[in-house]
């Protein structure tokens, strides 16, 4: 029986840079990476700064974010990343992901998940581990490559070089999940890498760039999948797309309250009605994150992995 899940956490992990910089491996396939004229030392200390900038901000609105440093060796330059290797559930899961990059898999690291038990007092009942399936070259990269919807066990996932219909199918029938499965292109009729780039799904609203899926039966079915969930819908455009504003996260502050979380850059492509709709939904939570943006081609959902793990109690211990 699969445990109750809510659709916001109240905790996330970041992975804090030591080496960050636009991945040469990842860029055949995110169009939205190299954007940036920086040399490789620049681009680390602008994305540390922007990174401490975020996880201030997250703290100051009541998540609780642990914060893990990366490794100089072996290098990964997109650890900033993590939603892309690893997911937590309510179950006490813990989901491990094939990548599409040979130098992303090495972001993959037990002891991250290993403290997040022992030091931080989450209970992980179990490790699924589904990197065997790289070998067949069938790639899954976690909450980038799906969207979902927690509370009501449906995936979105639009597919790619990075997300295939073998693993998509392991996860969705070992973790108790429906699939609603499409392509999506951009305005260049290009592949988008994530679907988390394209949408996202609160406990309400749904944000999607719905023009991207081009076949009329394939987004009718998306939109309709959400209306029946009970999702009110908000649509981008590709502009909005671009400049990342489907790649926001919707948390509950320790307090109780809903959060809207994107970057400042998304914020701003945004209309004022779309705004006005959003600060109906929650509480809208802005960092500048250019430099991660512009060399990596992800945005603040991409640097997020909700940990929706139970705490350990005292009876527990």
């Amino acid at each position: 029986m699969t445990t109750a899940e809510a659709q916001l956490a109240s905790a996330v992990l970041m992975i804090r840079p030591v080496r960050f910089e636009s991945n040469p491996l990842t860029a055949a396939s995110n169009l939205f990476q190299g954007k940036t004229q920086k040399s490789p030392e620049e681009q680390q200390q602008a994305a540390l700064r922007e990174f401490d900038r975020l996880a201030a901000v997250l703290g100051d609105a009541g998540i609780h974010v642990i914060v893990v440093d990366d490794t100089a060796e072996p290098h990964t330059p997109d650890s900033i990343f993590p939603n892309n290797w690893v997911s937590f559930h309510a179950d006490g899961r813990v989901v491990l992901y094939p990548m599409e990059a040979t130098n992303r898999r090495t972001e993959r690291r037990l002891d991250v998940v290993e403290n997040i038990d022992t030091r931080f007092g989450y209970q992980i009942s179990e490790i699924v581990d589904l990197s065997h399936h790289e070998q067949a070259g069938h790639f899954l990269e976690g909450t980038g490559s799906m969207v979902l919807d927690r509370a009501n066990r449906v995936i979105y996932a639009c597919l790619s070089s990075r997300t295939h219909l073998d693993p998509l199918g392991d996860f969705a029938q070992r973790m108790n999940y429906d699939v609603v499965a499409f392509d999506a292109v951009d305005r260049d009729g290009v592949p988008i890498y994530h679907t988390n780039v394209l949408m996202n799904v609160g406990e309400e609203l749904a944000v999607i760039c719905d023009a991207a899926i081009e076949r009329e039966d394939q987004r009718a079915a998306v939109l309709q999948r959400l209306r029946d969930s009970g999702h009110d819908v908000l649509s981008l455009s590709y502009d909005q797309l671009d400049a990342f504003a489907g790649n926001m996260l919707e948390l509950r502050s320790v307090d109780g309250e809903r959060l809207v979380v994107l970057s400042q850059q998304a914020f701003d492509s945004l209309s004022h009605e779309q705004v006005q709709r959003l600060r109906a939904n929650g509480r809208i939570v802005t960092a500048a994150i250019e430099t991660i943006e512009a060399s990596a081609g992800g945005s603040v959902r991409c640097m997020l992995a909700e940990i929706h793990l139970l705490k350990r109690t005292a009876s527990d211990l």
